[in-house]
């Protein structure tokens, strides 16, 4: 994924920001929240039927929430709460988004095909996400397929500036759950290759001996 190749970079330029961040007194989990708030106002920006501004602030929120992780570094407090309470805020900022979107459409001519979308779109923004999670626990990695959520951020608010929220849902309704199975065979195919390198090896009993050649 283009996130997953460039994220390493942007983090590296963010150390600078998250310094001067901790300097003022705000913590990695305070932003975290706060990114979850700029979403709800996001969402009710797109529900009060100005799309164009909705997808200027989501492309604004979504670089904030950058922020918290940047802080972590910097201040070396990086936790497993930390970023257990990041994902999860995560999905919701995803899912109010989607919901302000939703309202946003209920009012146009496309509020039918907009509602059936947004609920594919979701379910497999959600998938994408829960399927990484238990790869992880499992102990596979599973950071593949075509859209992670900086994509489907970025997709989504371009649609929405430029008047044309149907496109990204399109789009996403179809990427989300595409990359949902490929990250299922990702893992499959490393569940079976460990399976076969943890095999034992094959037992040679008395018969079997007793049944070769004598090549002496």
């Amino acid at each position: 994924m283009i996130s997953e190749l460039i994220g390493q970079r942007v983090r590296e330029s963010m150390l600078g920001i998250g310094r001067v961040l901790a300097r003022l007194g705000l913590s990695a989990n305070g932003l975290t929240v706060l990114g979850l708030l700029l979403n709800v106002a996001v969402a009710l920006v797109i529900a009060a039927d100005h799309p164009r501004w909705g997808g200027v602030f989501l492309l604004l929120a979504s670089a904030f929430d950058m922020l918290d992780g940047a802080v972590a570094r910097a201040t070396n407090t990086i936790s497993k709460f930390g970023g257990f309470l990041d994902s999860t805020l995560d999905r919701y900022s995803e899912v109010v988004v989607f919901g302000g979107v939703l309202i946003y459409l209920v009012g146009t001519g496309d509020a039918k095909v907009g509602a059936i979308l947004i609920f594919v779109a979701t379910t497999g923004a959600l998938l994408i996400s829960y399927a990484r999670a238990r790869a992880e626990a499992a102990g596979y990695p599973a950071a593949v397929g075509l859209v992670a959520r900086p994509e489907r951020v970025v997709l989504l608010a371009i649609s929405l500036i430029v008047g044309q929220p149907l496109w990204a849902l399109w789009f996403l309704a179809v990427a989300t759950h595409l990359t949902a199975a490929i990250r299922i065979i990702h893992v499959y195919r490393l569940a079976q290759a460990d399976t076969i390198d943890h095999q034992p090896p094959p037992r040679t009993t008395r018969s079997s001996v007793a049944s070769q050649p004598d090549r002496q």
